[in-house]
Order: C-alpha cells, then sequence, then structure tokens
C-alpha cells in the first residue's frame, strides 16, 4: 500500500481554499484529473493537489480558463479512460426575444444596433411571422 496522502473533496478543497464545487467544476473541465477510485471511495492523491494549486495561481495571475488548460493540459484536449477527446469551441452568445417565438443569437463580439433598430426589428418580426391557429 502507498503512503501517499490520500484526500477527500472536502480536504482537497480545504487545502487548496476552494469550494468542493470547485473541484468538481475543475474536474468536469479537465483542469484537474479525476479522483481516484469509485463510489463511495473516490480519492485524491497529492498530484490532484498540486495541479489544483496550480489552476489557481494560473487564475489568479489573470488566465482565461482555455489558457489555463492548455498550460496544464499541454493543449486543447481531454483525457478520457485512455481516449483523447477534443475540446468544442466555446464562446459567448446573446439571446434576444424579438416577438412570441422569435428570437436571435448574437456573439457577443457583434456590436448590437441601438433600441429604436431593435425596435423596429421586433415590428417586423411580428408582422410578418404572427402565428395563426386558423390556419
Amino acid at each position: 500500500m502507498s503512503d501517499e496522502p490520500r484526500y477527500s473533496i472536502q480536504d482537497l478543497a480545504d487545502l487548496a481554499d476552494v469550494s468542493r464545487r470547485t473541484v468538481r467544476y475543475y474536474v468536469q473541465e479537465g483542469l484537474i484529473p479525476a479522483p481516484l477510485g469509485v463510489g463511495r471511495g473516490p480519492h485524491y492523491a497529492q498530484a490532484h493537489l498540486q495541479r489544483l494549486l496550480q489552476v489557481k495561481e494560473l487564475q489568479s495571475s489573470g488566465c482565461t480558463l482555455d489558457e489555463i488548460r492548455a498550460t496544464v493540459d499541454g493543449g486543447a484536449e481531454r483525457r478520457t479512460t485512455g481516449e483523447t477527446v477534443a475540446l468544442p469551441d466555446r464562446s459567448v452568445w446573446r439571446r434576444l426575444q424579438l416577438a412570441p417565438g422569435i428570437e436571435i443569437h448574437v456573439e457577443n463580439h457583434i456590436t448590437l444596433p441601438g433600441p429604436n433598430r431593435l425596435r423596429e426589428l421586433a415590428d417586423w418580426c411580428r408582422l410578418h411571422f404572427t402565428s395563426s391557429s386558423s390556419e
């Protein structure tokens, strides 16, 4: 049996001064490896703590999660049970409801027109995309 320390999720979170939720999120995002063991016996090792502290330090220095992932993992890949899966591209979108049942999605970097132009667009949508239960 190994003399390496074994940490519960609470122990790991306490040692890194983060929440258990943060630990789970970082595992989900591939920033730290999944716990060892299964069922009621999952635990974390020293390597998990070192990676968690590294992620925390990179984040406090202003790195994005994608930059941290590239740094700690050597690229935008997530390893799961021996296989490598490419991570999807991420982007931020805004959702605008123009009329009942009609919405548009706009990437965050695109400048929206002013309120009057948006109101004109919404009016146009209501005029041309009316739902009718009699058809």
